[in-house]
């Protein structure tokens, strides 16, 4: 259980350094803005308190709201995906239910599983920060746009991710 804890501690400091310190500092196109600290709302365990999964997703995005001078949006993104995440789990149970002291990823659950999950959460975090920093924006194409290749290539970093930490 404290392995479990000091793994999630050790996760959100490092996904928000990267965050931070190496994607937000590469600028490749208006359209392009991964957000990988998803990640650590991702790969929470299932048995995550809910008061705790928002509340660790509030400071992961309130965090790299500062650094980014989004003015709370991301916070914002993040809590919506941490509210959202436990509804997801219940529609997408397999019949027995989860196992007990199991983690979310690709050894548990399997590719197929993993990356519908995945791509599920990094769409509406993406979909939501977009439409929030393009909130005067008449052309909602552009919100759509700029969500779609962002949530590609940060599920793109997350599959990598994956298989970094794959057991054969």
């Amino acid at each position: 259980m404290i392995d479990v804890f000091i793994k999630n501690i050790v996760r959100f400091v490092f996904l928000i350094l990267l965050q931070v310190g190496l994607i937000n500092n590469i600028e490749l196109s208006i359209f392009l803005s991964p957000m990988l600290i998803v990640l650590f709302i991702v790969l929470l365990p299932i048995e995550t308190p809910k008061w705790l999964l928002l509340l660790s997703s509030f400071l992961l995005g309130l965090i790299v709201d500062v650094f980014m001078n989004s003015l709370g949006i991301l916070a914002f993104s993040a809590v919506l995906v941490a509210y959202l995440r436990p509804f997801y789990l219940i529609i997408t149970a397999p019949r027995d239910g989860y196992e007990k002291g199991s983690a979310i990823g690709v050894n548990d659950y399997g590719w197929s599983w993993f990356l519908r999950y995945a791509m599920a959460l990094t769409f509406v975090l993406h979909f939501f920060y977009f439409l929030l920093v393009g909130f005067g924006q008449e052309n909602f194409l552009v919100v759509l746009w700029q969500t779609i290749i962002s949530s590609f290539v940060t599920l793109l970093l997350i599959t990598v991710h994956q298989l970094f930490v794959l057991k054969k």
